[in-house]
């Protein structure tokens, strides 16, 4: 099944400010909240549905890769891509701390998170940004990729704790190892119950009496690793690919950045491209304009014969169905256009000279264009369209 526009699912325009994103998406996430909706499966679809949508149309890289690709800018064939597309209640709840406040959090709906504790592990870690260069062919086929991302990884000592050994970690005494810190105050609405996220354990639930000596308490180090990319078929300079948990490592157990994946192209030694369609210039003589010919040209996957028919024009231009670029995720795809140019010898010869002259005298070789030959505008607009 197709997704939904993500500004169709909050109810917004495609100019929406950051501001008005969140506002709706409070809107929604207060009305489909399974809080509000116990038992109820078709809420609890809308509620993941609002947080996917939030989750990208919140990042400005995202959302930019969704305006201009749609969903199969998002996607990485079927892999990785944006986290959304595989968010469970955990992922949702722990997100809400910024979106809601703690205090409306915890107030309006008890205090839940996750359906359990209120805990959040350490600091995410931050986003990273890598570019790839692709030739034609790993464009066309789509192609995997293995390479080597400069990075925080998790500290292989602590495994990602912080802590010297595991005597070292202790339940936090503000919160009690909730996380979480609840006060009871008078309103002229009677008593409120509020819980603000625990000053002491930042939320963690526990603290480090002894730190790891590798990491220095961070949970992670600067280190090196291998990613594995799946690159689909048919993406174009400037495409971002986002790759959930490849990014920088989070501090103490938080949750790893996003890897996120630039795509360039190497220039093609013969062939240009423009959209999902390449474009190739065939330079042939002026005979073989005269008498016709089969030339050998080049094509994103090899080598292709077009038959040149007697009496072609400079100008002319061929198409080869289907030898261009495919779309994104679709069963799209482009074009080869050809387009001939006569050359004209720039040295000749007196004998050449004198034949030509003798040529130029004949009926033939005067200029007769044909009133249903196309003007030139008209086979840029085709060239390019």
């Amino acid at each position: 099944m197709s997704k939904r526009d993500f500004y169709e699912i909050l109810g917004i325009a495609k100019n929406s400010s950051a501001d008005e994103i969140k506002k709706a998406y409070r809107k929604v996430a207060m009305q489909f909240h399974p809080d509000r909706n116990p038992g109820d499966k078709a809420a609890e679809e809308k509620f993941k549905e609002a947080a996917e949508a939030y989750e990208v149309l919140s990042d400005a890289d995202k959302r930019a890769q969704y305006d201009r690709y749609g969903h199969a800018g998002l996607s990485n064939n079927g892999r990785g891509g944006y986290s959304g597309g595989g968010m469970n209640m955990d992922d949702i709840f722990s997100q809400f701390g910024d979106i809601f406040g703690d205090d409306l959090f915890g107030g309006f709906f008890g205090g839940r998170r996750g359906g359990g504790g209120s805990r959040s592990r350490g600091v995410r870690g931050s986003n990273l940004r890598v570019k790839i260069k692709l030739n034609y062919e790993e464009i066309a086929k789509g192609v995997t990729k293995n390479i080597k991302v400069k990075k925080y990884v998790v500290c292989q000592t602590c495994s990602g704790s912080g802590a010297k050994d595991k005597g070292s970690v202790q339940t936090c005494g503000t919160c009690g190892g909730s996380g979480q810190v609840r006060r009871v105050s008078n309103t002229f609405l009677g008593q409120m119950q509020t819980v603000t996220t625990c000053p002491t354990c930042n939320g963690e639930g526990s603290v480090v009496t002894a730190k790891c000596t590798t990491c220095k308490g961070e949970g992670r180090t600067y280190g090196e690793e291998t990613v594995t990319i799946e690159i689909p078929a048919g993406v174009q300079e400037g495409m971002q690919l986002s790759v959930g948990g490849r990014g920088n490592a989070g501090e103490r157990g938080g949750a790893p950045g996003d890897l996120i994946i630039l795509i360039e192209e190497e220039p093609h030694p013969e062939l240009h491209r423009d959209g999902l369609n390449t474009a190739y210039e065939l330079h042939i003589s002026f005979t073989d304009a005269v008498f016709g010919i089969q030339a050998e040209v080049p094509t994103i996957d090899g080598k292709a014969k077009i038959k040149i028919p007697p009496g072609t024009q400079s100008g002319k231009i061929f198409r080869l169905k289907g030898k261009g670029f495919p779309g994104v995720n679709s069963y799209e795809k482009g074009d080869q256009l050809i387009h001939v140019n006569v050359w004209t010898p720039q040295h000749i010869t007196a004998e050449e000279r004198e034949m030509l002259e003798k040529l130029n005298a004949s009926t033939n070789f005067q200029p007769k264009p044909d009133k249903n030959e196309r003007s030139f505008f008209d086979k840029v607009r085709e060239m390019f369209s």
